[in-house]
């Protein structure tokens, strides 16, 4: 089995916008419905662990077990360290070719681990760009990760318009964007994100 794909600069990424982040924005309100910037960035750490835990396949999570939701309550006080050093792990984990083997599970749910590694792909390249529009701060995302999100939001089936997922998830009813927009704009469309939303 080949690495189809290096988590290591999504992670990279995340861990430089999230060690700008001053403790007085923690409550700013995100992109993600119903989240704050704290509970998004819990939810971060708690992402980065279980795709760990789906490269290398150990501490499987019980059948129907819901995927990491945010909640700031939770988030530990050294978290500036503690969650880029998960989001380091989870890059280095995925590089082993092992990791794209056969099956594996990720929020309750087993799934090819191909599939596993393109999910948390798009979670730390939407929720990057989450935080950095939550903190006013630039975002560049590669054109090969960019790619692969968008395929792989593309073929996801689209929501209900009247069911908001309860914890800020990332695919809400798609926003319009038009067709001529450019990549970022139209895979954050197909997450339910608003491209020009900023802080009210």
């Amino acid at each position: 089995m080949t690495v189809d794909f290096d988590l290591g600069p999504a992670a990279q990424r995340m861990t430089g916008l999230l060690r700008a982040v001053d403790d007085e924005r923690l409550t700013a309100p995100t992109p993600c419905e119903r989240y704050t910037l704290g509970d998004l960035i819990e939810h971060v750490g708690g992402l980065a662990g279980a795709f760990t835990a789906a490269a290398t396949k150990t501490a499987p999570e019980p059948a129907g077990s819901p995927p990491p939701s945010g909640d700031a309550a939770r988030l530990e006080t050294d978290w500036r360290t503690r969650i880029p050093e998960r989001l380091t792990a989870l890059a280095d984990a995925w590089r082993d070719p092992a990791a794209w083997e056969g099956v594996t599970r990720a929020g309750g749910v087993d799934l090819p681990a191909g599939v596993a590694a393109r999910v948390a792909l798009d979670e730390l390249v939407v929720h990057g760009w989450d935080v950095a529009r939550a903190t006013g701060q630039p975002f560049d995302c590669d054109e090969a990760e960019l790619a692969a999100c968008l395929e792989f939001v593309s073929g996801f089936p689209r929501p209900d318009p009247e069911e908001r997922p309860a914890d800020g998830g990332l695919f809400g009813p798609p926003v319009d964007v038009p067709a001529d927009a450019p990549p970022l704009d139209r895979m954050l469309g197909l997450t339910g994100r608003d491209p020009g939303w900023t802080p009210a």
